[in-house]
């Protein structure tokens, strides 16, 4: 029973209980008192104060849906683009749009282009609010008004958007929906799971204020490195930034400021995407000096599991399954030398593999139940395999992590 506890905890997480447990306390004390929610009170921040800015590069194939939703919420005057060195009809498109246009010769990376894009225009100058978008994410009809009350109390200082997938049931092929459900369990997960209970109050432990839909307080940008040298990305670097420098509060609620993502239906593509966000968390993490708060314990405790986890099911699952099979040939009277036998003394192994399988199902099963679709039940033997894909990324780029930066110039995604 030890090993199976052992390794449902790895794979699981301690971060995931105890932050489900805050999770919970937080929504139980929403309930009991609705006065204090700030999502039932009037927002402190109109919708005329917030500047939307999107960093593009070669990004017509998707850049006029966004915009399309964005018009819905907020008018042209408000709305950024910085094409980032683009040589598609990005720029004519947004500018069709009705958009506020800048062009930038050379390629910047998506946080270069923001930074040239917030100069250019002096939108700390102008708005008190500006909102993050990527050139592929649709905002939910109230993104804003369910959004912009979390800003309620001068201490928040940023507003993390609620990823979703977009057009998940579209994927062309079965490995595009397997992938996209698999993205959208563990948007279900973490954003219920970890995030809810993270931005407590007292708390204040989100790791990331995800940059393909969030906002910020714009009088706090110029203290924010947003360009750092050598990171992949920008988003995980921008939420330290804030805990490190003690700027304010990150405000999440999975049920405000919605907005959908296209995430790879392609199995190359989500590696290589993978592989980009693996390599910037742990850029981030080395970059910045642990201090004695909630936020650095509870980041500790994420990284050793993420690594003991991804060790686990990166070297220890094949190892199982192999053993597994010898184990069923000693049944079967061909056990050569006694290794399977032997190796059973030892470590259950059916036990150590139900203790990796039943948590999973698990995961699968509460995405299944949160958003009332049994797909995620369906799929659940492909999602393992997926996390061992992942866990190869994150160590993968921990190895990359160490050897040095990156430039930050990005190649442009495979849209749909």
């Amino acid at each position: 029973m030890i090993w199976f506890a052992v390794t449902a905890v790895l794979v699981l997480g301690v971060s995931t209980i105890c932050w489900a447990c805050v999770g919970l306390a937080r929504a139980v004390m929403g309930e009991a008192f609705p006065d204090r929610d700030p999502r039932w009170l009037p927002a402190e921040v109109a919708p005329e104060d917030v500047a939307v800015i999107i960093a593009a590069r070669n990004e017509e194939l998707v850049l006029p849906a966004t915009l399309a939703a964005v018009r819905k919420l907020l008018p042209g005057r408000q709305i950024f683009v910085v094409s980032d060195a683009s040589s598609d009809s990005t720029v004519e498109l947004a500018r069709a749009a009705g958009a506020r246009v800048m062009e930038l010769v050379h390629n910047r990376g998506k946080a270069g282009a923001l930074v040239a894009g917030l100069r250019h225009f002096d939108i700390p100058g102008r708005f008190a609010v500006v909102l993050l978008l990527d050139a592929d994410t649709h905002l939910s009809a109230d993104y804003l008004s369910s959004g912009l009350p979390l800003f309620n109390g001068r201490d928040v200082v940023a507003v993390a958007g609620r990823a979703a997938t977009l057009n998940g049931a579209r994927a062309g092929t079965r490995t595009g929906r397997v992938l996209l459900a698999h993205r959208e369990r563990t948007y279900v997960a973490v954003q219920t799971l970890h995030k809810y209970g993270q931005a407590a109050g007292r708390a204040n432990a989100v790791t990331i204020v995800p940059g393909f839909a969030s906002m910020y307080r714009t009088e706090i940008l110029h203290e924010v490195d947003i360009a750092a040298p050598g990171l992949a990305i920008e988003d995980y670097n921008m939420t330290f930034e804030i805990h490190t420098k003690r700027l304010g509060r990150v405000a999440f609620d999975p049920g405000a400021a919605v907005a959908y993502t296209q995430d790879p239906d392609s199995l190359s593509e989500y590696v290589r995407q993978m592989d980009r966000w693996s390599l910037g968390f742990w850029q981030t993490t080395m970059r910045h000096r642990i201090r004695p708060d909630v936020f650095w314990a509870g980041l500790l405790v994420f990284v050793a599991e993420i690594f003991l986890a991804s060790l686990l099911l990166v070297l220890v699952v094949p190892v199982l399954v192999v053993l597994l099979l010898a184990g069923l040939l000693a049944e079967a009277g061909f056990d050569p030398g006694g290794l399977a036998s032997g190796t059973a003394a030892v470590v259950p192994v059916t036990t150590v593999l139900a203790g990796i399988v039943v948590p999973d199902l698990m995961l699968s099963l509460y995405a299944a139940v949160m958003t009332r679709n049994l797909r995620f039940v369906a799929y659940a033997p492909a999602f393992l395999a997926l996390r061992v894909v992942d866990s190869m990324s994150s160590l993968r780029a921990l190895v990359r992590a160490f050897r040095g930066g990156s430039s930050g110039v990005w190649r442009s995604p495979v849209r749909r």
